[in-house]
């Protein structure tokens, strides 16, 4: 009956995604979604009394990183490899210590082969993940990765942020043309509207200046220099209440796999983060959190999450609570809305987030940075800022389709997660739990979305909607009521209402036609082109 039905709805879930696509084209703002940058808004540095660094004018520093989390330590060790001297400047070289930024999807782990950066997974305890088991109702499924085709060692891995962030930094640092340091930079180094280069203070609290063709800015989600660059529009949807239970990997209900548990108000997530721990991460809606300081928090846990956490876990979840070691994270999601600066580029957190519920985060920024890098590869020189600038402008239409893709299933699967009083969308949520436990497409098409390993917008609204028809189509069998056809008719459009704003945030045009925007097909500087080619 479930495959009939999956049959009879899946042309038209296809035909009314195609029709609500084609309605938001038409009525999409007819301005460019590249705003233009507010001179005044830059944050320019004070001249005075600042040493300059041996990155100044005349050297040959190409490219300054701000930041070396994973995408600043990735794209030094990417562009290094190049041939590009670069210059690192990071807050805290220390290892960093997050709840977030723990799994990598398997299409992230290709980025990193891609990079030549593969390794930094070993040495860590990272696990494999080859999967997901959701939880809903004390009913369970589970979904693994569609691998087949790809080399064995191709799969998810999980970790220690700070530890995977060390490795990328130490590899990053064994190349002799990347320079690694310590500081907080304060500002970007404006001239007649281009970036030359960022100030920054030493960790001994002297004041640099260093200087360069090409600043890229990947400072994380605290970024304090975005707002010269783009138009941020910052949303909290929740926050993360992190755990780590001390749990074999192989004593989880599903042994690598990331779990994810539809509890209410919303989704908790177990996953192992080294051989024997695992991170739990309790999603809290809104911004106010119960206090760490005066026992609401452990009392919060104990009461209105731990009945809902599988009895494999409970103990072990309990435990960590007692043990108080309590870390929270705000969720931010932020579409990227650059200002195209002639001199400088946004990256990572800093530019572009999503909600963490998927972790595609580091896939996101992986991606990213193999775009860059082959738009840099055949350019010799970086000096233009001018032609530099408008050459760039193509890397925010080649990522879309990637970004846009993994940003719109979190955003969309978030919401549908969650739980809520209104029964269509309580219909929505069941309907995506009983279409994941299919099988077949009906799992290795989100799942492979989720993954990275196919991140086609086309297929996301395709299985989104295919979701909403199904569970309309639960609905009405074995018969129809008036009521039952008023709940459907409110599924799709509570399903419409989730994921069309998120992708008209993202960029319709971008995201779905971008071979018909002219920086896609933005060729080099002929100048510095051709010095590459004489080289060559």
């Amino acid at each position: 009956m479930l495959n009939f039905m999956m049959d009879k709805y899946i042309v038209p879930s296809f035909i009314v995604s195609l029709l609500g696509f084609l309605l938001l084209y038409i009525l999409r703002p007819r301005t460019p979604n590249y705003k233009k940058k507010d001179p005044k808004s830059t944050q320019k540095c004070d001249t005075h009394n600042v040493i300059s660094s041996k990155s100044e004018k005349g050297t040959d520093v190409d490219v300054i990183i701000v930041g070396a989390g994973v995408a600043g330590a990735a794209l030094a060790h990417t562009l290094a490899k190049e041939g590009r001297n670069v210059h690192v400047i990071e807050r805290d070289l220390t290892e960093p210590d997050r709840i977030v930024g723990e799994l990598l999807q398997p299409g992230g782990y290709l980025k990193l082969i891609e990079l030549g950066i593969e390794d930094c997974v070993e040495d860590i305890d990272a696990q494999r993940v080859v999967g997901y088991a959701l939880f809903k109702d004390g009913k369970s499924t589970n979904v693994s990765y569609p691998l087949k085709n790809f080399h064995s060692d191709v799969a998810g891995r999980s970790f220690h942020n700070g530890r995977f962030i060390q490795k990328m930094r130490e590899k990053a640092a064994t190349l002799p043309n990347v320079r690694l340091e310590q500081g907080t930079v304060t500002s970007l180094i404006e001239e007649n509207g281009s970036i030359k280069g960022v100030q920054y203070k030493t960790k001994a609290g002297q004041e640099l200046k260093a200087h360069a063709p090409l600043t890229v800015v990947c400072d994380g989600c605290f970024s304090n220099l975005r707002r010269s660059l783009c138009d941020p529009k910052v949303d909290v949807p929740s926050c993360f209440v992190g755990l780590v239970l001390e749990l074999e990997n192989d004593r989880l209900p599903y042994p690598n796999h990331g779990h994810v548990i539809l509890a209410d108000p919303s989704p908790i997530l177990f996953y192992p983060i080294s051989s024997t721990e695992i991170r739990c991460l309790v999603d809290v809606p809104g911004q106010k959190l119960p206090s760490l300081a005066n026992g609401d928090m452990a009392n919060y846990l104990k009461t209105m999450v731990a009945p809902q956490v599988p009895p494999e876990l409970r103990d072990a979840f309990l435990s960590a609570i007692d043990k108080g070691h309590i870390k929270t994270m705000p969720n931010r999601s932020m579409p990227a809305a650059p200002y195209p600066t002639p001199g400088a580029l946004l990256l990572g957190d800093s530019f572009n987030m999503r909600h963490p519920l998927t972790g595609g985060g580091m896939t996101v920024a992986l991606s990213d940075i193999a775009v860059l890098r082959n738009l840099l590869m055949p350019l010799q020189d970086l000096n233009d800022a001018d032609e530099l600038c408008k050459y760039l402008e193509s890397f925010y239409t080649l990522r879309k389709p990637v970004a846009s893709t993994i940003n719109t299933l979190a955003g969309a699967l978030y919401k549908v997660f969650c739980a809520s009083p209104d029964q269509a969308r309580r219909e929505m949520r069941d309907a995506c739990f009983d279409y994941l436990s299919l099988g077949g497409t009906c799992s290795t098409g989100p799942v492979a979305l989720l993954s990275g390993l196919n991140p086609n917008p086309m297929s996301l609204v395709l299985h989104f909607f295919a979701v909403a028809v199904y569970g309309v189509g639960r609905l009405l069998v074995p018969f129809p009521s008036p009521k039952k056809l008023w709940i459907g008719a409110r599924l799709i459009s509570s399903a419409s209402g989730i994921i069309f704003p998120i992708i008209k945030a993202e960029g319709i045009r971008q995201m779905f036609f971008p071979t018909t925007i002219p920086a896609y097909h933005r060729a080099p500087p002929v100048k510095t082109s051709q010095i590459k080619q004489k080289i060559c």
